[in-house]
């Protein structure tokens, strides 16, 4: 299944931005098994953004990061004690406008399955593992339409543990399904996608 993944992110060409601002980098951390997991956590409430949401591991870029891949390996550690050792990097998927203005760009990367991860919990509430399948085979508990800045954006979300995973953490996955695996999930083009271009 991640041998697909890898082979497909290799000749992907990822939306990028062309004036990208202020930029976040994010990972997506998948379990090399048969069943593979993807990493997601649950912010902690007490955050002044997006408190309480589920995220994958990844933050805004510091001037002393090398680049966005640097920014999402250095947050995956200090937020879930990930270390950039333990990753495989195969790809990156397409830079989204956060609602803080921020381009996010999400990688992709592999890890063992018996990892061991640590919340940091004046960041994170609780880090939890969700199935590539779980996302194929379920249908998504939602589509939300979120006016944003004169614009609409069109959310999947689906629940998982009593977690409801949506907003910028729904279309990275939903990209990487559609991308990596045909799954057809039905998806309209964001808004800054008017404005940008491929790699």
């Amino acid at each position: 299944m991640l041998e697909q993944l890898t082979r497909r992110l290799a000749l992907h060409r990822p939306w990028r931005i062309r004036a990208p601002g202020a930029e976040a980098g994010v990972l997506v951390a998948l379990t090399d098994s048969n069943d593979p997991e993807v990493v997601l956590t649950l912010r902690a409430k007490n955050l002044s953004t997006h408190r309480g949401e589920v995220a994958f591991p990844g933050g805004k870029r510091d001037p002393e990061d090398l680049d966005v891949l640097a920014t999402a390996l250095r947050e995956a550690e200090e937020e879930v004690g990930l270390h950039s050792g333990q990753v495989r990097i195969i790809g990156s998927l397409g830079q989204l406008i956060s609602k803080h203005r921020l381009a996010v760009t999400p990688w992709v990367g592999i890890i063992r399955p018996d990892v061991h991860l640590v919340a940091n919990p004046g960041e994170i509430e609780r880090i939890f593992r969700v199935p590539l399948r779980f996302f194929l085979e379920q249908p998504a508990l939602r589509t939300d339409e979120i006016p944003f800045r004169g614009k609409t954006h069109y959310v999947p979300a689906w629940e998982y543990e009593g977690a409801v995973i949506w907003g910028l953490t729904a279309y990275v996955l939903v990209e990487l399904l559609n991308t990596g695996f045909d799954a057809g999930l039905p998806m309209r083009p964001r808004p800054e996608h008017l404005e940008i271009e491929h790699e």
